[in-house]
């Protein structure tokens, strides 16, 4: 399952943090970017594939990828075997996890309540990571369309592909 190897700083450092609105996390990683680097076979990516998991694999190295805890919990729900389960748990383990506040889940809410008065359907879970991103001044990173849609009612900033 794991593909894609893990190099550079966040290899080295385990850090768990409440992140401060004054602290700056580059980046939080959708579930559906691990996805793609982690469950696909580099030779089975199209080329506008390969440039997101080579955009994943630079934030990595960089030490600039974050993750909250339901992104973790979709990319850990499923696995099968439990050696790769605990392997790639432990993968997880080097990245910046941003705590979910209290405030977080009210602001998910707002955020529910924008988009479908705009007319869009909208996930709970979808507006909690949005909600977190706005509250630490992130962008997310993340090849799902729906929050293409979600960002242009609620202003979140989304990292785009180099």
């Amino acid at each position: 399952m794991a593909r894609l190897r893990l190099q550079g700083r966040s290899q080295t450092r385990t850090r768990r943090l409440a992140i401060p609105v004054t602290l700056r996390v580059t980046t939080l990683v959708d579930t559906s970017v691990w996805s793609l680097a982690l469950r696909r076979r580099p030779s089975d990516l199209n080329r506008r594939e390969r440039r997101v998991v080579d955009n994943l694999r630079r934030l990595i190295e960089d030490g600039d990828a974050a993750i909250i805890g339901p992104i973790r919990q979709e990319l850990l729900s499923g696995v099968r075997d439990e050696s790769q389960f605990h392997r790639l748990r432990e993968t997880f383990g080097h990245f910046s996890h941003i705590i979910i506040e209290d405030a977080d889940y009210d602001a998910a809410a707002e955020c529910f309540n924008t988009c479908r008065s705009a007319g869009l359907a909208a996930t709970a879970i979808d507006m909690l990571i949005c909600a977190v991103a706005m509250r630490v001044g992130t962008r997310l990173f993340t090849i799902d369309a729906d929050f293409d849609r979600y960002a242009k009612v609620i202003g979140l900033g989304l990292h785009k592909v180099a």
